[in-house]
């Protein structure tokens, strides 16, 4: 099976243990540097490296963002804060030219036996194959929107025309790939902020709004019989912005409603 361009710009060179290189590509910017949910995605791979059990896989991940990178090879420390019985606490620094770039916590655990419950509904929304893309020419300012078939099913994500920060819809790779970890902490940062909905920012000149920490709860593992070409339903809320932050909850669906990320992230708006 070939590699899609995801694979190849998420791959890991080991070089000692717990110690990893990769090389971030341009063609994950969003506007003036990577997006925080590529960077997330490597480091996912890290850590799942440095686990190295398929039965254990992750449950929690938390990135902090402490500096800007540019295009050019990163290194990945990892580190084995504590393995139990059945969960596994590491930590993993992502480091480019001596600066440190993200700093992240994880939490790999086996499935414990438990009572459970599932009341969260996924939206109803249109399907994607009713919608309407991203305009192609949005790549041009953020090369990342070329990398993926977005298909908005809450309205213009980039237009304040709603009562309220609500956004999503339908997403996947150019490249059909079964969505794994990696990937779905892309899919968590991958689409235009939902403050950008908000009334009180319509008229106001379009601003960025960079990643300050992005925690993911991985909730299920995506369906043995996924196929390679489908979509995923994002939907992205947020609920307060003050001072120049604003907070986002996330959700990533597949199209048959089982959940399958819930992620927060803080942002600036600069």
């Amino acid at each position: 099976m070939s590699q899609t361009r995801f694979d190849r710009d998420t791959a890991l060179r080991p070089l000692a243990e717990g110690e990893f290189e990769a090389t971030l590509d341009r063609g994950w910017w969003i506007v003036v540097g990577p997006n925080g949910g590529y960077l997330a995605a490597i480091l996912v791979r890290a850590l799942s490296e440095t686990v190295g059990d398929p039965a254990r896989p992750p449950h929690s991940l938390t990135v902090h963002y402490l500096s800007p990178a540019h295009q050019g090879p990163v290194r990945v420390r990892t580190r084995v804060e504590r393995a139990g019985r059945s969960l596994t606490a590491l930590s993993a620094r992502l480091e480019q030219d001596g600066a440190l770039v993200a700093l992240a916590l994880a939490a790999f655990a086996q499935a414990r036996p438990s009572p459970g419950f599932a009341d969260a509904r996924m939206p109803e929304v249109a399907p994607p194959e009713s919608l309407v893309p991203f305009a192609s020419e949005a790549a041009r300012v953020a090369p990342m929107r070329g990398q993926l078939d977005s298909r908005p099913a809450f309205g213009d994500p980039l237009r304040a025309s709603s009562s309220e920060a609500l956004t999503g819809g339908w997403i996947r790779l150019h490249e059909p790939r079964v969505a794994d970890y990696a990937l779905l902490a892309l899919l968590c940062d991958a689409w235009p902020p939902a403050v950008a909905r908000h009334p009180a920012l319509a008229g106001a000149p379009r601003r960025g709004t960079p990643t300050i920490d992005l925690t993911i709860h991985f909730r299920a593992p995506v369906p043995a019989d996924a196929r390679r070409d489908d979509f995923y339903l994002c939907v992205f809320r947020s609920r307060t912005l003050h001072a120049g932050f604003v907070e986002e909850d996330g959700e990533i669906w597949t199209r048959g409603g089982r959940l399958l990320a819930q992620s927060r992230q803080l942002a600036m708006l600069v």
